[in-house]
């Protein structure tokens, strides 16, 4: 049986130093996406999206690994895009009117194919409430900087300008949406140990 190590594949983009800031292209992937609004502190429907795509993530990844493809993999860490429609009001203060895109990536071998019949699976077995929100999509975000961030999520706002600094310092723009990529477990995890990637879109 064939194992694939994505993250050490992917080191580049999904395992940054939290000592320097780097600029990297990253290239088309694929993805289970769903998406949502309000504070993720408190909104339902962010908690009943993250187990809907984790759930149909491990199907499909004990799928791979018992058909005929026989490859086991590790299932990526969840992924998150947060925007305002008036990026003006985008604050951790007020989280209210926040947008968000969750996801995780997934290998270029998971066919639609494959997809749909998780899905059948996870309906029969589990039927999380999300599950009918849950897409598969290319995501393309190209060009863009990032760090790690180590700690509570509330503390990101240093880094985060750090990263838009690098961007203006590198005479680029932001673009796109604000992405972090959550490297650890905030159920068992110390949250001064968090990992969290801060990435920025930029032109």
């Amino acid at each position: 049986m064939q194992k694939i190590d994505l993250k050490k594949t992917l080191k580049h983009l999904y395992l940054p130093s939290a000592n320097q800031l780097t600029q990297v292209d990253v290239a088309p992937m694929n993805y289970l996406m769903v998406d949502g609004t309000g504070d993720p502190n408190t909104e339902k429907s962010y908690r009943e999206a993250i187990e809907a795509l984790f759930t149909l993530s491990y199907t499909l990844k004990f799928m791979s690994k018992k058909g005929l493809l026989a490859v086991d993999y590790g299932v990526m860490p969840l992924e998150g895009l947060w925007w305002a429609d008036d990026m003006a009001t985008f604050n951790v203060e007020d989280k209210s009117n926040w947008k968000w895109t969750l996801m995780i990536m997934q290998p270029d071998f998971i066919t639609p194919e494959m997809i749909a019949t998780a899905m059948v699976e996870v309906r029969e077995k589990k039927n999380p409430v999300a599950l009918p929100n849950v897409r598969f999509e290319v995501f393309a975000e190209g060009l863009a900087a990032q760090t790690l961030h180590i700690g509570p999520f509330a503390e990101e706002g240093p880094t985060v300008e750090r990263v838009h600094r690098f961007i203006a310092d590198s005479g680029y723009q932001r673009v796109g949406k604000h992405h972090e990529i959550y490297l650890s477990d905030i159920r068992k995890a110390d949250p001064k140990k968090w990992k969290t990637v801060i990435r920025q879109p930029m032109q």
